[in-house]
């Protein structure tokens, strides 16, 4: 058996063990360290030593737990739900009110973490009560939840794009110019969709009954401006010096974290308890994500010293698909891909394996990652696979499972859209780093 085929034959055997649910970083270490000894012999131990110091070296990947610890505390604080309950108030004379708060507080949140599930739970649980007792709908209300906790996998400072940086050899803050105007970009699209659809039937999303609107707006838009705009302010403040190359994310991410547990601390909600919940879930999170760049990595090296990536990459190059058709298609593999599995296995195992033909194509790279990231954040909102509606389920169980998929079709479809939209109009990932 040639190098080249063994190495396909483990790729094979990786996503088999993946589909399974056999664990993703045990099962790449596993599959890459038994491949490459029958390869390479006890060398690939040392490629194991190299590759894991590469991970350890590399500073960027060190804002992950600092975002990650940021986000927890905001969960944890109650700030984020003070947020959502003083739009509400504010916008309860409106149709579709809380539609719109449930996307302004996603948005919002999404600058502050990047897990989909966290994101997701947490809206469930701020906004479905209030929406099941105003009569919304509960289609629409299961989309725009869902819908909003997915973009906390695109809007910076995302995990997926930290860790997708190193991947494709291009800057995270570079990925983090490209991500934004996307990101506010299907936001907006979000709202547009369920304030139109309210217009166009009220019932939909009726105006919030007088007995849940408040008497004075004062004292609304002061708990709006004390209790939750220092927190917006430090969060965009990171990633203001972040994308105006003031700091890197690794700096910028430190100093956030810092002035959140301040500001989270000093609210009077915290707890010792809630700050040690905090710690240990961003601590949790960001281990499991290492090990799987570490895992990643030294796969990656195995897969790539086999010839299995030229391979196939020349048997696609021969193809010769125009560039365009070439790009659809690679979003369309990463689309399915995404239905059973999380962003982390397809950035760190399928996107070196395209790289290359990529690269060769003349993609401009940091167009190509928005609309991977963008491909990525759709797939999580398609079902039947879609884990954004498992969450939802969990914390809103009286939403039957169908409403709950028919509500993220809708918005689903919205994000197909976002994706045309960057095929099309490419300068609209590009033009904040060029600038830069």
């Amino acid at each position: 058996m040639s190098n080249e085929v063994m190495g396909l034959l483990a790729l094979g055997v990786l996503f088999a063990a993946i589909f399974i649910g056999f664990p993703i970083a045990f099962t790449l270490g596993w599959v890459a360290l038994t491949t490459g000894f029958i390869a390479f012999g006890p060398m690939v131990f040392d490629l194991a030593v190299l590759q894991t110091f590469s991970v350890m070296k590399d500073t960027v990947l060190a804002s992950i737990p600092f975002f990650l610890f940021m986000g927890f505390m905001l969960e944890q604080s109650g700030l984020m739900e003070r947020m959502f309950t003083s739009l509400q108030q504010l916008l309860a004379g409106m149709r579709g009110s809380l539609y719109l708060a449930v996307l302004i507080t996603a948005t919002i949140f999404a600058a502050a973490t990047g897990i989909v599930g966290s994101s997701v739970t947490l809206l469930g649980v701020m906004a479905a009560p209030s929406m099941i007792k105003s009569g919304y709908d509960a289609r629409l209300s299961a989309g725009a939840i869902t819908a909003g906790g997915t973009l906390g996998i695109l809007i910076p400072p995302s995990v997926m794009l930290i860790v997708m940086g190193p991947v494709v050899g291009v800057p995270a803050t570079d990925l983090f110019a490209a991500a934004l105007v996307p990101g506010v970009l299907l936001a907006t699209l979000f709202a547009l969709w369920c304030l139109i659809r309210c217009w166009i039937n009220p019932s939909l999303g009726p105006a919030l009954p007088l007995e849940l609107r408040p008497a004075s707006l004062g004292p609304v838009v002061r708990e709006l401006l004390i209790g939750v705009l220092p927190v917006i302010v430090v969060i965009l403040a990171t990633l203001g010096v972040i994308l105006a190359g003031i700091a890197t994310p690794t700096d910028a991410g430190a100093v956030g974290c810092a002035a959140v547990f301040i500001l989270t601390v000093g609210s009077g909600r915290m707890t010792l308890a809630k700050i040690r919940k905090s710690a240990l879930q961003a601590l949790e999170v960001s281990s499991m994500i290492l090990i799987l760049v570490v895992s990643s990595n030294l796969f990656g090296a195995v897969f790539s010293r086999l010839g299995s990536a030229d391979f196939l990459a020349s048997l696609l190059t021969s193809l010769s698909l125009p560039p365009m058709l070439l790009l659809i298609a690679i979003l369309l593999l990463i689309f399915v891909l995404g239905w059973p599995l999380e962003w982390v296995p397809i950035v760190l195992i399928v996107l070196p394996i395209v790289l290359p033909l990529v690269r060769a194509a003349g993609i401009d790279m940091i167009w190509f990652c928005t609309l991977v990231a963008v491909t990525l954040q759709t797939a999580w909102l398609s079902p039947p696979v879609a884990l954004s509606a498992y969450f939802l389920k969990g914390v809103v169980p009286q939403w039957q499972l169908k409403d709950i998929y028919a509500g993220m079709v809708q918005f689903m479809m919205l994000q197909i859209l976002g994706v045309a939209l960057l095929l099309i109009f490419p300068g609209m990932t590009t033009w904040l780093t060029d600038a830069k």
